[in-house]
């Protein structure tokens, strides 16, 4: 199997510079010289791209994988240079050893990344090196040179990315403004890119506390790549530039700095078991947990058992799940996976009432814990107890107030009540919140149109509505 070029420039990037000379020959954050892609386009660009990510098939909408990617990458990002910039990473289900960074702060990982890395360190390379690609603004420099010959508007910038990576066809056809292939094309990284992406991300990796001999670990992963399944869609960006001299003045600086055995998080190995549990067939995935157990090819036990358990309840095997959920409670390290798994088998079992206190009493350990807040609110909804779903909603509102399912489901709990302008209303923020303006402003119209309501609630959609206008408004003049 060939691997996609895009992973091994990753890797070699973040295997580069030592921690004394990662402050030579970068450029300066706020030359604006070095790019005319402004930081408002950026941001536009990156707006764009999540929105068609908040509805596409090929992202992996597990918000327990998500937050942890997402925690992680707040880490790195904040042992970085540029504190202001701010992250979003997402999940893309591909098997391919692939991640990929975009204008304004978007990272993609796709899954099979996760499952080649052996080890957090590992993984916290590769985004340490795509972190330095964003706050040396590489992506944009090149968008920002080309621009003024192949692109239109920001929004066929933003979608010409997009659908580089996720519609192999489109690198072959023509797009509304500008093609896939063409972007593909122009959008290579340069050896000095690389460089620069080396510096930071080793600089990253150190300062966040992570095992820079990761980096040529993980090379070394890439290197035997053939066991991994690569996917049928292309890389997202064109290969990053490498040589052999690359790869070797690599293992000679990270040979010469001091050694630091860093641990996995429990919560790298679960994410990893989740996804391998949610892999191919339901059966096959058993078969694969239950073979590593029996033969301890494992690197945390716990994380095995949960897996075991999740590949169970896709094959419907809820008996089996529970005894999983036993052995964890006997064996394992307090988790909130744990007890969102324990929650969700029990709703399989039909026993609402034990549901609901294992959702109780986990969110009392864990009350940011998303997987456990959604789990609760469905469970309310599920149990037609929607009063309580809208409790809960707005409580955790205060923790996530950019959290679009929050939205969703605070419409559904509405649309229980028969309360119409607060449905829409909540429909209205929740596509705001999917970088949906126009159909955030349809709901808004119809919520203000509704013939329930008081006249505080009026009030609100109307002024949130103008405000949304506005917005509309700004952006059609930006464009």
């Amino acid at each position: 199997m060939k691997l996609k070029p895009i992973l091994l420039a990753m890797l070699l990037a973040s295997n580069v510079a030592l921690a004394d000379s990662l402050d030579t020959n970068l450029p300066d954050l706020g030359d604006v010289s070095q790019t005319v892609l402004s930081a408002q386009e950026e941001q536009r660009i990156a707006a764009q791209i999540l929105r068609e990510v908040a509805v596409s098939d090929d992202v992996v909408q597990d918000v327990e994988v998500t937050d942890y990617l997402q925690t992680l990458g707040n880490r790195l990002g904040a042992s970085g240079p540029d504190k202001s910039q701010k992250f979003t990473f997402f999940v893309v289900q591909d098997n391919s050893i692939n991640a990929f960074a975009m204008p304004g702060g978007v990272i993609g990982v796709h899954t099979g990344l996760f499952l080649a890395a052996n080890s957090e360190s590992e993984l916290a390379s590769v985004l340490g090196h795509e972190i330095g690609h964003v706050t040396q603004h590489h992506l944009a420099r090149m968008l920002a040179s080309q621009k003024a010959d192949m692109f239109k508007n920001i929004g066929s910038i933003a979608l010409a990315l997009l659908m580089a990576r996720a519609n192999p066809q489109l690198a072959s056809g023509a797009m509304t403004a500008a093609s896939a292939a063409n972007v593909q094309r122009q959008l290579d990284y340069t050896r000095e890119h690389e460089r620069e992406a080396d510096r930071v991300g080793l600089s990253i990796l150190t300062n966040a506390g992570f095992d820079v001999r990761a980096m040529p670990a993980f090379f070394t992963t890439l290197q035997r790549g053939t066991r991994f399944s690569e996917g049928a869609a292309p890389s997202f960006l064109r290969t990053h530039p490498l040589t052999a001299e690359r790869i070797a003045d690599v293992s000679n600086r990270v040979d010469n700095m001091p050694y630091k055995q860093v641990s996995s998080s429990l919560e790298f190995h679960l994410v990893r078991a989740k996804l391998r549990a949610a892999m191919g067939l339901a059966q096959s995935a058993v078969e694969q947990f239950e073979d590593n157990i029996k033969e301890g090819r494992f690197a945390n036990e716990s994380a095995e058992h949960y897996g075991l358990a999740l590949a169970m309840l896709r094959k419907n095997d809820v008996n089996g799940a529970s005894k999983e959920v036993q052995w964890l409670n006997k064996n394992a390290s307090k988790n909130a996976f744990f007890d969102s798994l324990a929650a969700r088998v029990e709703v399989a079992k039909n026993s609402p009432r034990t549901a609901a206190a294992i959702y109780v009493k986990g969110l009392s350990t864990y009350p940011a814990h998303r997987g456990l807040i959604y789990g609760y609110a469905e469970h309310f909804l599920a149990t037609n107890q929607p009063d309580k779903a809208i409790s809960l909603i707005q409580e955790k509102q205060a923790l996530y107030p950019d959290d679009a399912y929050l939205y969703d489901l605070l419409a559904k709990a509405y649309t229980a009540k028969g309360k119409e302008l607060l449905r829409f209303q909540a429909q209205g923020e929740s596509y705001y919140r999917k970088y949906n303006l126009q159909k955030a402003i349809e709901q808004m119209d119809i919520a203000v149109k509704a013939k329930d309501g008081n006249f505080y609630e009026h009030s609100i959609v109307e002024a949130r509505l103008k405000e949304l206008r506005r917005l509309q408004n700004s952006e059609e003049k930006a464009g």
